[in-house]
Formats: C-alpha cells, sequence, structure tokens
C-alpha cells in the first residue's frame, strides 16, 4: 500500500519569505550609509567625516542617517562592529582547525591581525590617526566594555579551552585577555617585526596556561 507523505512542511520550512519592503529599503539604506562612511574615514579619517557629509556620499537624507544610528557615535560604533565581525572571521578561520602545535596556531593567529590590519584601510586609517592622537574611532577597538574587546576575547577563549580542556576557567580568561590587550598595544604602538611580535606574544600566553 503506498505511503502520502505530505512534504508541504518540510519545503515551506526551506523557503524564506522576502523583508516587507519598508524593512527591505531600511536594510539597503543601512549597508550604503555604512559603506559610505567607511570610504570617507579611509579617505580623510574619521575626525573629518561627519553625518552630513556621510548622509549626501549615500544619497539618503541625513535625518534617516539620524533614525537608523542616532547619532555620529552610534554610526562610529556601527561601522566598527561591521568591520570587527569580517576581521574576526579571518581570525577564526586561521585558528580553526590551526596546526595541532598551539603556540604555532596562536602565532599564526596574531601575525594574521598585525599584516591585515595594515592591508585594512579602515583598520589602517584609524591606527594611524592614532598614533598621531586624532582618532575617536579607536576606543571602539580598545575599550574593555565595548563589543570589539568581548568578541575577540570569547572568541580565543573558546578556542583555548577546547586546546586546554582541563585547564582551570579563569586562566583561560586571563591568558585569551593578555592576547588581546597585548595584539591590540602592538596595532597602535608596534614593536617591530611583526612575526617577531607575534611569537612573543604567543609564549606569553602559553606561560599563563602553563
Amino acid at each position: 500500500m503506498a505511503v502520502y507523505r505530505d512534504t508541504t512542511t518540510s519545503r515551506d520550512a526551506e523557503t524564506v519569505a522576502p523583508d516587507p519592503p519598508r524593512l527591505a529599503w531600511r536594510k539597503q539604506m543601512r549597508q550604503r550609509v555604512l559603506a559610505a562612511a567607511r570610504d570617507l574615514t579611509c579617505d580623510s579619517g574619521w575626525d573629518q567625516v561627519s553625518l552630513s557629509a556621510v548622509a549626501a556620499a549615500a544619497e539618503v537624507s541625513r535625518p534617516s542617517v539620524y533614525k537608523e544610528f542616532g547619532n555620529r557615535a552610534g554610526l562610529g560604533r556601527a561601522l566598527v562592529d561591521r568591520e570587527t565581525q569580517v576581521f574576526l572571521g579571518g581570525v577564526a578561520e586561521v585558528l580553526h582547525p590551526g596546526p595541532p602545535d598551539t603556540g604555532a596556531a596562536l602565532e599564526n593567529a596574531v601575525h594574521y591581525v598585525l599584516t591585515e590590519a595594515h592591508r585594512n584601510p579602515l583598520v589602517r586609517a584609524v591606527v594611524l590617526a592614532a598614533r598621531e592622537g586624532s582618532d575617536s574611532l579607536l576606543p571602539y577597538l580598545t575599550a574593555r566594555a565595548d563589543p570589539v574587546f568581548g568578541a575577540a576575547q570569547d572568541l580565543l577563549r573558546a578556542w583555548l579551552t577546547e586546546r586546554f580542556p582541563d585547564q582551570d576557567g579563569l586562566l583561560v580568561e586571563v591568558a585569551a585577555d593578555v592576547a588581546v590587550r597585548m595584539t591590540l598595544s602592538h596595532l597602535v604602538l608596534p614593536g617591530g617585526d611583526a612575526r617577531a611580535t607575534a611569537e612573543r606574544i604567543s609564549l606569553a600566553v602559553l606561560k599563563v596556561l602553563r
């Protein structure tokens, strides 16, 4: 006897309904504004970026920018958060699975951060301006309470926990904190060769854990 199997539910579950027009427009507008803010920051530095200039470059109204981001600080945070997601995605790819040797894997990840930050035009613009004491986007990269710092710590803490499953959780947290803080400090004040710096940071982290 043939058995009838209703597949409507499974097919419907795989179908994603399109966003309502208003929401779709808002998402597109947000991405255009962030892209414009990124370009302007790379060209002139965040200190020279105004909401009016961003709105004009994105071809949207200034009130729309205010409504979406609240103010200039909100736009700056959103810009750094978006860039950080992409950046940390690259770090995660380096760490997972990574070499069997934990020190080598960590060294590769730190080296990636230091070299990619130099290649990334937005991060480079923020860091170079910070060295001159002028850029106000830097706190979003370095403040402990900021989601950027927290996201980097969470990523590294989870990875270290996989590598050292029997290690005390507090030591793992301290090791992740040391790695993130030292790496960020070397972004702003380079200590020389990136590979040598990555090796030193890796050694410091392993000293905490061993």
